[in-house]
C-alpha cells in the first residue's frame, strides 16, 4: 500500500475492504466535504483565521481581472443580501 494512501487512511479520508491480499479502497467524505476542511485550514493556517485578509491578499498580490473581481463582488453581495434576508448576521 503506498504511503499517501496509509496516511489519508489514518486520517480517515479514505477507507478500504480487504479481499485477501488485495485492498480496495473507497472515500469516507466527499470531494465537498474535504474542499471545506481544506479551505478552512488555509484560512487558519495561513491568514490567522481572517476571510478579510485572505481577500486582501489576493487582492494585492495576484493579477486579478476586473471581470473576476466585480464576479467576486456579485457572490459576495448576493450571499450579504441572502442573510440579510435570512435574519443572519
Amino acid at each position: 500500500m503506498s504511503t499517501i494512501v496509509r496516511i489519508l487512511e489514518k486520517k480517515g479520508f479514505v477507507g478500504h475492504n480487504a479481499f485477501g491480499k488485495t485492498h480496495q479502497y473507497y472515500p469516507l467524505v466527499s470531494k465537498k466535504e474535504y474542499t471545506g476542511k481544506f479551505m478552512r485550514g488555509f484560512i487558519k493556517n495561513y491568514f490567522g483565521n481572517s476571510y478579510r485578509q485572505m481577500v486582501s491578499f489576493f487582492a494585492k498580490e495576484e493579477d486579478l481581472s476586473v471581470k473576476e473581481m466585480e464576479e467576486i463582488i456579485a457572490l459576495l453581495a448576493s450571499k450579504l443580501e441572502k442573510q440579510k434576508k435570512d435574519g443572519n448576521s
